[in-house]
């Protein structure tokens, strides 16, 4: 139960004073529904103003205080469509315009009487041949209000809301701060000279303040470290199984290759833990092609020997039929009974599935989330195989581990190499097993960069390979970030291709029915069509060995870490494939290195650690890459910086009280519970 300490900041914002149900809409957009939101909704930057006497002293771009007197008032001839101008005049006569758009003119008429002197605030640039101030963020009466703090807060806004409305908001919030207890160690807070944490949100909305804005996004980095320490400590408190394996099904795998170091190591490493009572909580991070199934497989059989069953989780129905295949295959000389349960299984099928999972005759079951469900039991269950680990949260996963009769091993895959700095921030209560060698004989992928202004020979060359009998992706833009935007691109790019390829192409993205969209999945897989047109949502691990060409439309615009994912959909089987990575007319250097690195290597993880480095504090992980450690208030840098130190605290206070009893185990609770991570908190004893 929350300490009754953090209700105020957990009130809604609606308490506080002007916000009515018209103010509330661009609050939510923003996620601003609780006091707490507000008091975290910190400045993306800081302006400075200077004042000027008049604007003769003011230089173009340049944020600026100057007394005006509104001349005239200019409607737009279509209102509600054009601006609405205010002319102004400074001192010496200068004339300024001051322009509005949308509702903000209603504020305009009000704000600025003709012939009464206003302070105006803002950004000083021409229109034309006119001076003018676009939406000023600020108009007084006198200098006092605003006027005397010339660094100022700029704060993400929606629709409907503007700067002074934020910062009243704020300090409304930032007013209703309880006091709380220091959760930090105190040589550490005393070592960086941070401000206490009420201080410090205090700070962080007044200036560019480096130690609050520290200790703040430590306190977010704390709290996640913390719980997902709680959630590994209480998986070695419940009562697992020993899972000791003989070997006799492994030795009969016919494996068609040599396993590499990596794979052999995680194997060893997966064995080691399956081995001891406490249940196992591990990730296997390969590089696309980096061989996670065999191992998998291995962990399982490990399973089936020591007489347990073992369960293979994937995101997508796709995959599961995919990996369904693969294991059957691999498993045949070992005897072991594989199956497949999705939510298309009906009727006599299903209840088949169902009695087999429950006198044991089935050894590995492989599905999507439907193997979970109520009504599917199992005889004995003692693995569970995670595959695209970042599409399943820590509470997902720990739902999971309820479905054996004493708690089961837990092996989680993912094909996104993540950079060693940031594995803790996601899978801090895992053990981590990399598959950092590609298995011998992978044929490298040939990676070419290409103008877009080179399109009509790109189509001839895509018709050229599919007469070859070969199948290829065509990867549509990202469009401002927008997935509507995106898949616009790609319904246009796909009729254009359509009209040259016919029923040979089909199309993939994000709003499709499921049914209409693993249907043309199917088609494609099957050989049936040629070319794949489809937005980012490509599927990791579709498997597809004669697609062995990957067409990638204005490559700059996307991550590193998402154009080695979606390079890793060829060079599957063993035909020579081709990357083609479309680039636009413009690029920016951050775009230029970016597509000469994915030239130059296709070790994943170098790529993840690149990636990093040229993002600098953007994302985590590849745009928009699915992943439950999205931090509010942390960035890219300061994950970086202060993630080790946080996670060393959070040890340190398990180690010394794994209860959370003590005076800084009880503010310790106090901030899981603020960081909404009180998953966290119920694992412990008496909550």
């Amino acid at each position: 139960m929350r300490p009754e300490a953090l209700n105020p900041l957990f009130a809604e914002t609606r308490d506080l004073e002007g916000v009515g149900p018209k103010l509330m809409k661009p609050l939510e957009k923003l996620g601003l529904t609780r006091i707490k939101d507000v008091a975290y909704h910190l400045p993306e930057r800081f302006v400075t103003r200077r004042a000027i006497a008049n604007l003769d002293e003011g230089s173009e771009g340049e944020q600026v205080i100057v007394a005006l007197t509104p001349t005239e008032h200019r409607a737009a001839r279509n209102p509600g469509r054009g601006p609405y101008r205010v002319l102004a005049q400074d001192e010496a006569g200068n004339i300024c315009a001051l322009t509005f758009f949308g509702r903000a003119s209603y504020t305009a008429k009000k704000q600025l009487p003709v012939g009464e002197k206003r302070w105006v605030a803002g950004r000083l640039d021409r229109y034309g041949d006119m001076l003018q101030i676009v939406h000023p963020d600020h108009v007084e009466k006198d200098s006092s209000a605003h006027m005397g703090r010339l660094v100022e807060p700029v704060y993400a806004l929606s629709e409907g809301l503007t700067q002074p409305k934020v910062a009243s908001l704020t300090a409304q919030a930032l007013e209703r701060l309880p006091e709380l207890p220091e959760w930090i160690e105190p040589s550490q807070f005393e070592r960086e000279g941070w401000p206490a944490w009420r201080d410090a949100l205090h700070l962080a909305h007044k200036d560019q303040h480096e130690k609050a804005r520290d200790r703040l996004a430590y306190d977010e980095l704390l709290a996640n470290s913390l719980a997902l320490l709680l959630v590994k400590a209480e998986g070695r408190r419940r009562k697992g199984q020993a899972l000791i394996g003989d070997g006799h099904l492994r030795e009969m795998l016919s494996l068609p290759f040599e396993m590499t170091g990596a794979q052999k190591r995680s194997i060893a490493e997966i064995e080691g833990d399956m081995q001891q009572e406490a249940p196992m909580l591990r990730l296997l991070q390969g590089d696309v092609g980096a061989g996670k199934t065999v191992v998998a497989l291995h962990a399982m059989l490990i399973a089936n020997e020591a007489g347990k069953q073992a369960a293979l989780l994937a995101p997508t129905e796709i995959l599961a039929r995919q990996h369904f295949e693969t294991l059957r295959n691999m498993a045949a000389p070992t005897g072991v009974e594989v199956a497949l349960l999705t939510g298309r299984a009906k009727g006599k099928e299903r209840e088949g599935i169902l009695m087999g999972l429950l006198d044991g005759s089935i050894d590995i079951l492989v599905g999507t989330h439907a193997i979970f469900q109520d009504t599917v039991n199992y005889k004995d269950l003692g693995l569970v195989v995670i595959d695209e680990q970042h599409r399943f949260g820590v509470q997902q996963r720990l739902a999971l581990a309820g479905k054996g009769k004493r708690a089961p091993h837990t092996l989680a895959m993912t094909a996104t190499p993540i950079p060693r700095s940031l594995t803790l921030a996601q899978y801090g209560e895992m053990d981590v097993s990399r598959l950092d060698e590609l298995p011998p004989g992978r044929q490298a992928i040939d990676t070419r960069v290409v103008s877009q202004d080179r399109l009509d020979d790109m189509v001839a060359g895509v018709e050229r390979h599919l007469a070859s009998g070969q199948q290829a992706y065509w990867v549509c833009p990202m469009v401002r970030d927008s997935e509507i935007a995106d898949i616009a691109a790609a319904e246009a790019r796909y009729a254009s291709l359509k009209e040259r390829f016919g029923d040979d192409v089909v199309l993939v993205h994000g709003q499709l029915k499921p049914e209409v969209k693993d249907a043309n999945m199917e088609r494609f897989a099957s050989g049936e069509a040629k070319l794949l047109v489809a937005t980012t949502v490509i599927e990791v691990g579709v498997d597809v060995p004669s697609a062995t060409l990957m067409v990638i439309e204005q490559a700059e615009r996307f991550g590193l870490a998402q154009l080695h994912q979606l390079r890793g959909r060829v060079g599957r089987g063993s035909e020579k494939s081709v990357c083609v990575l479309l680039r636009g007319s413009e690029l920016s250097e951050t775009g230029r290195k970016r597509l000469a690195l994915m030239r130059e290597t296709q070790d994943g993880f170098r790529i993840a650690e690149e990636d990093l480095e040229l993002r600098g504090g953007g994302e985590l992980l590849g745009t928009r890459q699915s992943g439950e450690a999205a931090f509010n208030i942390a960035n890219l840098e300061q994950v970086q910086k202060l993630l080790p130190a946080a996670h060393a605290d959070a040890r340190l206070l398990m180690d010394r009280d794994g209860g959370l009893t003590s005076e800084r185990g009880e503010a310790a609770r106090m901030l899981l519970y603020l960081f909404e991570r009180d998953w966290g908190v119920q694992l412990l004893r008496g909550g």
